[in-house]
């Protein structure tokens, strides 16, 4: 057993926080009522498109694949992946909570009728249009492709990081095209996304508190001298 916590305790962080963000952000799906309606002239030019249904909720996958990808191959990367994408979804949660936000960019009658839309409505259902603010779809989508671009597991694995590059772009997209974001929460993400980068992935500060709190934790006192 203590074999077994040893090899995986670095899943504790993720456990404890994955919980509380769910119940937090339903929390505030459920309970804000009066924001401010986020919108940019850019909108308005923008089409919907459907079809872009599947990079959206291909989002989930995406997110999930990397994370437990690096969380069996690589804990230095694991931990990068993490505090970059926790600390947006933080941030995120915060601005939410303080200061609410919606649009109006939704359409009231889908303009085809497709499988797609189909799928469009359902989400529409099940995810109102608030708490928007930065885009944590377009945050988290970067933060992944970032993590995959700076690790060393694919430094020779081009097709891996050209995939990614398509699928993190599309899911960009996506959050526009089917109206579920503004132009301005996904310029916002951005802006997030590269603060981010630079203190995480062009910064060893972090790395090397992780390596010297784990150092100081194995380190054991010698014998007493007289």
């Amino acid at each position: 057993m203590k074999q077994f916590y040893n090899k995986y305790k670095h899943a504790i962080p993720l456990i404890i926080y994955f919980p509380i963000y769910l119940l937090w952000f339903n929390y505030l799906e459920q309970h804000v009522k009066h924001y401010k309606v986020i919108h940019v002239a850019l909108d308005d030019y923008i089409p919907f498109c459907e079809v872009f249904i599947i990079p959206y909720l291909l989002w989930f996958v995406y997110i999930a694949a990397v994370v437990i990808y690096f969380f069996f191959k690589d804990k230095d990367d694991y931990f990068k992946c993490c505090t970059f994408l926790f600390t947006g979804m933080t941030i995120f949660l915060l601005i939410s909570t303080l200061w609410p936000n919606g649009h109006h960019l939704r359409p009231f009658v889908m303009p085809r009728e497709n499988i797609f839309t189909k799928m469009v409505a359902a989400l529409y259902k099940t995810d109102t249009p608030t708490n928007l603010w930065p885009s944590i779809h377009v945050y988290n989508s970067l933060g992944c492709h970032f993590a995959i671009m700076k690790s060393r597991c694919f430094e020779k694995r081009k097709g891996v990081k050209t995939a990614s590059l398509i699928l993190c772009s599309s899911i960009i997209m996506s959050t526009m095209l089917l109206k579920q974001h503004s132009v301005f929460d996904v310029t916002t993400a951005f802006i997030m996304a590269t603060i981010m980068y630079l203190i995480v992935y062009r910064s060893d500060v972090l790395l090397n508190l992780k390596h010297s709190y784990e150092n100081r934790k194995r380190r054991k006192p010698g014998p007493e001298t007289l």
